[in-house]
This record gives structure tokens, C-alpha cells and sequence, in this order.
């Protein structure tokens, strides 16, 4: 997937007047944001957990080489495979290779979000093999061609009209033709048309949520079973995992899985929590005749190496996002690549480039919100200030803004000549807007009054009127 990032200001302008975008996100928003309060309200030791969790995560990155070979040889000490693909480009080199050893002509997938970073829908489909998505909100979008939008409710986006649409117009060639609008009625279509897929399916692509270096397995939480059925009923089971993604033991992995369902959909836990380990064995009931774990760096070892490890903690929760006014006002599509929000403005520019990705930590307010309920306290909009410096300092930031910024860097580290210089714009501003309060158009500030006015100054920088209120605070003491 090419990644549409340098279209984020036009992307966003036209999310904004999109009105069944911001109905979906509205609706969303306050699920989302509410039933995480409940969650963690009835939760005390939050807090402390958040601690842990962020402290297992740090202790397994700064030793990551040693879980991840144990990892290895764990999986294989059970029959399984790993294999370890550098890039996006070996990562579908080698999900097509599996494919083709095992012949297959149709892919089942539960979701997988490195499997969309690299783009192995695209390639397997090339090779004309059916790839069918089993999460609910990841088959919309296929049917839609639409990327996700979120990272857990990927067609977050859509309403139920419009779902009603794609289901009357894809599922007639099943023999299913009746317009349904309630949504218990959608779900169970969308179930009957899945259920055959399943069955048919030679291979099941998988994330993993967590794999466990102790013993060699992978652990995917979902809340419709898609994922059991996905592993499970194919001959050929693929996990498709970040190398990130390793924890040291199962009790490592129950302190995220507390963390994860709370933080992302108010949850105690999700419905399904599945722990798969190598392929079917004698005596057992089901499961994959082969199991194939690929394990992708993809720009992640350069990561690990440099200032911004700390994304690495990242477990995908997406409250980052729903938490985010930004993304509450444009959604996930205008972010242009697979991980939107706060905790995509800082990957997608890590992994697509600096410039490609300009405006994306740009964009952020750094009001903070994202770090205060990241579950694993990563300092977003400290990376997100990196990144900035890092587009200065490589003059990827336009001349005009590199200017502006110099020259306010200039006034900034004198603070009476910033003082002095402050006060001519304000007392100006000020004495012509005394009398109206506000202006509504004013030169250089077109972007802002072109959709609100601006308050007018009252006459005095922020400095004078504080420094008069404490001289009135002590004078009323005495």
C-alpha cells in the first residue's frame, strides 16, 4: 500500500465536510472514550499495571535479541517455522512462498496490521489467489476498497446505511438479496457469507497481539472468533508479527491482556483471547497442519537503536487515537497509511520518510492527552517534537517556517527585547479591538478567521496582567 500521506492537509479539509464521517466519529468517540473511564474507574491497580507493563516492555526491548531467538527455538522445538524477513518486499516474498507450497487458492485473514503495513493483500491477490477478510469491520472495507481507518475498529468510519449498501450490493452473487438495515440483521448476513469461506480457506493469516518468548507461542484477542476459526480450520496457519511484539513469558502476556481490552474498548477482556503453539499434533482435534511464523523489522531495528524506542512499547490499543482531537475531527483515512492518530504520526514517518510524511506531526496540538492514556506511558508528543526537529534540521520544514521559527527563537532567548517587541502587536491589536471584542479577518490569520473570530488582546501582554494581579494579591495581604 503506497502511502498517501503528503495529501494530509487536502485528505483532512475534506474529511471535516464529510457528513457522514463525522456522524460515524461522533458516535464513536463517545463509546470509546466513555467506556474507557468505566473500565479503569473499576480497575484500582491500573495505574500500577501500566507501570509494569511499560516496565516489561523496556526490560524486553533493551534485550530483544535474546527473547527473540528463544522465541525461535521455541516454535520450533513444536513443529513450527520463523521466518525473518528484513522489509516489507521479504515479508511478502514469504507469505507468497507459503502460499504457493501449500497451492492455495483461497486466504482467510484475521486482522493483522502488518499485514496491511506490507501490503500482502495486494500481492497474494496478484497471484490470483482469493484473500477474504473475517473481522467484521476489516470485511467492510475490503468490500469498500477502503484501508482501515482505526486500528481495532477498522470501518469506525462508516454507518450503518452505508453498510446496508455494500452488503446489498455484494452479497446478491450468495443469493442473499434482501436490504437489511438493523445491525444484528447485517452481522448475521456477513456471518453466513464468511462461515463458507472459512471451510474453503488452504491458508489463515494471522497478527499476533503478543508472542511469548517462554514458549513459542502467539496470542491474538478478538471479539468475534474470527481469529479461532481463521488459525484453526485452514491446512497452512501464517502469524504475521512485528518483532516488537515478543513478551518474556505467559504471566508477562496477562499483564498487557489487562491492559489492552480496558484501554482499547472499555472491555475487562476481549471475548476470544486464543494461545496457538506450533501446528496440530497427534490426538488433537483441529488445528493447522503446518504454522509459520514471519517476523518482520520493517524499520523497527533502526528504532530499537535511536531516540525513539519507546514507540516500540506500543500494544495497539488505539487509545491514543480516540482520545485525540485531531483524529476526532478527521478520522484515520486522512492520515494516509495504515496507523492513524497520535501513534501513527510518529510510525508513519519513521517508516515512509520524513518528507512523504510532512505534515503528519505537524498536525498535532501536543495537548498531551495521547501519552496521559497510553497503557504503556509512551511520551507521544515528545516524539512527535523530535520529529519536528529532525524535519528542521534536515530543512525538510519550508523556508518560511524555518524563518519564522528562527526568528522567534531569536526573540525567545532575550527575554526583555521579546517583551518590548511583544508589546507593540498586542497594544495595536488591542486598541482596535477594544471596542469590538474580536476580529473577524485580520492580515496572516487567514486560516484561522476564515472559520472563527479571533479574540482581540485586552491591552496588556500576559506578563503585565500577571504581575499587576500579584501585586494586587499582596496588597490586599498587607
Amino acid at each position: 500500500m503506497q502511502p498517501l500521506s503528503r495529501q494530509f492537509k487536502q485528505r483532512a479539509t475534506i474529511a471535516i465536510k464529510d457528513a457522514n464521517l463525522q456522524a460515524a466519529l461522533g458516535k464513536a468517540k463517545e463509546g470509546f472514550v466513555g467506556k474507557r473511564a468505566a473500565a479503569i474507574a473499576e480497575l484500582p491497580e491500573f495505574e500500577q499495571l501500566r507501570e509494569e507493563a511499560k516496565a516489561i516492555k523496556d526490560h524486553t526491548l533493551a534485550n530483544l535479541d535474546f527473547y527473540l531467538e528463544r522465541y525461535e527455538a521455541q516454535v520450533k522445538k513444536y513443529g513450527g517455522h520463523v521466518h525473518w524477513a528484513k522489509t516489507a518486499e521479504d515479508a511478502q516474498r514469504i507469505v507468497l512462498d507459503i502460499c504457493r507450497k501449500a497451492n492455495a487458492k483461497t486466504v482467510t485473514k484475521g486482522k493483522s496490521m502488518v499485514s496491511e503495513e506490507c501490503g500482502i493483500n495486494e500481492v497474494l491477490e496478484a497471484a490470483g489467489m482469493e484473500v477474504v477478510e473475517t473481522d467484521l469491520g476489516e470485511y467492510i472495507i475490503q468490500l469498500a476498497h477502503e484501508p482501515p481507518s482505526h486500528i481495532i475498529a477498522p470501518a469506525v468510519h462508516k454507518t450503518k446505511a452505508q453498510v446496508s449498501d455494500l452488503f446489498h450490493t455484494h452479497h446478491a452473487k450468495f443469493g442473499l438479496t434482501r436490504r437489511l438495515t438493523e445491525v444484528a440483521d447485517l452481522v448475521n448476513e456477513a456471518r453466513q457469507v464468511l462461515r463458507k469461506q472459512f471451510f474453503r480457506a488452504d491458508v489463515g493469516i494471522t497478527g499476533g497481539n503478543f508472542l511469548v518468548a517462554e514458549t513459542g507461542s502467539s496470542i491474538i484477542v478478538t471479539n468475534e472468533g474470527n481469529g479461532d476459526l481463521t488459525q484453526t480450520l485452514a491446512r497452512v496457519h501464517i502469524v504475521t508479527s512485528g518483532i516488537e511484539r515478543v513478551v518474556p513469558t505467559l504471566d508477562d502476556a496477562t499483564t498487557f491482556l489487562r491492559l489492552l481490552a480496558r484501554s482499547a474498548t472499555g472491555q475487562e477482556t476481549e471475548t476470544y483471547t486464543t494461545i496457538s503453539t506450533g501446528p496440530r499434533r497427534s490426538g488433537d482435534l483441529d488445528g493447522p497442519e503446518e504454522y509459520h511464523v514471519v517476523l518482520v523489522d520493517n524499520g523497527r531495528s533502526r528504532m530499537l537503536g535511536g531516540q525513539f524506542r519507546d514507540m516500540l512499547r506500543c500494544i495497539r490499543c488505539g487509545a491514543c487515537m480516540n482520545h485525540c482531537p485531531v483524529y476526532g475531527a478527521i478520522g484515520g483515512h486522512a492520515y494516509g497509511w495504515v496507523y492513524p492518530g497520535p501513534m501513527g504520526s510518529v510510525l508513519t514517518p519513521l517508516f515512509t520518510g520524513l518528507d512523504v510524511a510532512y505534515d503528519l506531526p505537524n498536525a498535532c496540538t501536543l495537548n498531551g492527552r495521547c501519552q496521559s492514556v497510553c497503557p504503556v506511558k509512551i511520551p507521544l508528543p515528545d516524539l512527535l517534537r523530535e520529529l519536528r526537529h529532525r524535519q528542521y534540521e534536515e530543512k525538510i520544514t519550508p523556508a518560511y517556517q524555518r524563518l519564522a521559527l528562527s526568528a522567534w527563537a531569536f526573540l525567545a532567548k532575550r527575554p526583555r527585547l521579546y517583551h518590548a517587541v511583544m508589546r507593540i502587536p498586542v497594544g495595536v491589536l488591542g486598541w482596535f479591538g477594544r471596542g469590538r471584542g474580536s476580529f473577524a479577518s485580520l492580515p496572516l490569520a487567514s486560516a484561522w478567521t476564515r472559520s472563527r473570530e479571533m479574540p482581540a488582546p485586552q491591552g496588556k501582554t500576559f506578563q503585565q496582567a500577571w504581575r499587576e494581579r500579584m501585586e494586587n494579591r499582596d496588597e490586599r495581604r498587607t
